[in-house]
């Protein structure tokens, strides 16, 4: 599946289980390594870099804002192998 389809899908899905949540697309050209979504729910936020598959390669910042976001908040990377997983973690930061 390409990244384009499983990010496009994965955003219906965590709209859906978050009603009334607000998910943003990040422009990766304004700050280089900034994960690709913020989600917005009740007061509380997450950031998710979705990726087509584990294997697929990493920018250099990456690493970096996610492991710095997820110390602030909740941030991960996602992608289809990892993705009921990550989808619960989500759950947890966000309903908590």
């Amino acid at each position: 599946m390409r990244e384009n389809k499983f990010q496009a899908d994965l955003i219906k899905e965590i709209k859906s289980i978050l009603p009334g949540c607000i998910v943003m697309k990040n422009d990766p050209n304004y700050l280089q390594g900034i994960p690709d979504l913020l989600i917005l729910y009740e007061g509380k936020w997450a950031a998710l870099e979705c990726k087509a598959s584990s294997s697929s390669p990493r920018q250099p910042l990456q690493d970096y804002y996610i492991n710095y976001m997820n110390k602030m908040s909740y941030a991960s990377w996602i992608y289809p192998e990892n993705k009921e997983d990550v989808l619960d973690e989500l759950l947890q930061a966000l309903r908590a």
